[in-house]
């Protein structure tokens, strides 16, 4: 499967196996992503962050966070669902709202940056929905085609056989939940997205750092170290 020119970069061996199926449809993306950007649409992220997700060890993942769509800043979106590089400042107001809730959760303070590597170090895959957005225009991308490649990707990990925990932030996100509770090997944890707009509508309190470890826990896995290093 050839996702060369602006999608690019090679996958990791296990998503390449687990996404050549989709490869007529990144071949359509490809081809509206180009189209748009001819004729002059800023699109987030960078082209060689689009697939980033997808380098991460597809064998490895023991936890899927999910969210909506990239940050619609630029300079924000890294290809990692939530994340930022570990200079941008000040941080989304989304990241901000994790960071609040991973203290009440777990009572690790805030990190002074947004690079949540040492996560995804550790199985932990940040996933959107979508993924690329227009600068200044969140959801813009919302039908072009990337929901059915993420679909794709969150039906390989359930079907894998060995253990997945589910954090599905957001309506779009929360779609996936009968995936993501395919088997005895899964579980799915749910709440309104972390977003200034929904935060207070029960994402605030629901304890999500907390409930994935005991999930990891109860489906024979190890739990998340949550805590960030200094920059």
């Amino acid at each position: 499967m050839d996702l060369s020119a602006d999608l690019i970069a090679p996958l990791e061996p296990g998503w390449r196996r687990a996404l050549a199926p989709q490869q007529e449809q990144f071949a359509r993306l490809q081809e509206e992503l180009t189209r748009r950007r001819d004729a002059g649409e800023h699109i987030l992220p960078a082209p060689a962050s689009v697939l980033r997700a997808f380098r991460q060890p597809f064998d490895q993942v023991k936890v899927l966070v999910l969210g909506q769509d990239p940050y619609p800043t630029p300079g924000h979106p890294i290809g990692m669902s939530f994340a930022v590089a570990p200079d941008v400042r000040p941080l989304p107001r989304s990241l901000q709202n994790i960071f609040r809730e991973l203290h009440e959760d777990l009572g690790i303070g805030p990190a002074p940056h947004g690079d949540l590597s040492a996560w995804s170090a550790q199985g932990v895959l940040m996933l959107n929905r979508v993924l690329t957005v227009t600068a200044g225009s969140p959801g813009s991308h919302h039908g072009i085609g990337w929901e059915e490649i993420t679909e794709a990707a969150i039906r390989a990990l359930a079907a894998r056989g060995t253990p997945l925990v589910s954090i599905l932030w957001g309506a779009d996100a929360r779609r996936m939940q009968p995936l993501c509770e395919a088997g005895d090997h899964t579980a799915a944890i749910t709440s309104p997205h972390p977003s200034p707009l929904s935060a207070h509508r029960g994402f605030f309190g629901s304890q999500p750092f907390s409930r994935t470890n005991e999930a990891l826990q109860r489906l024979g896995a190890a739990p998340v170290d949550w805590r960030l290093a200094p920059a």
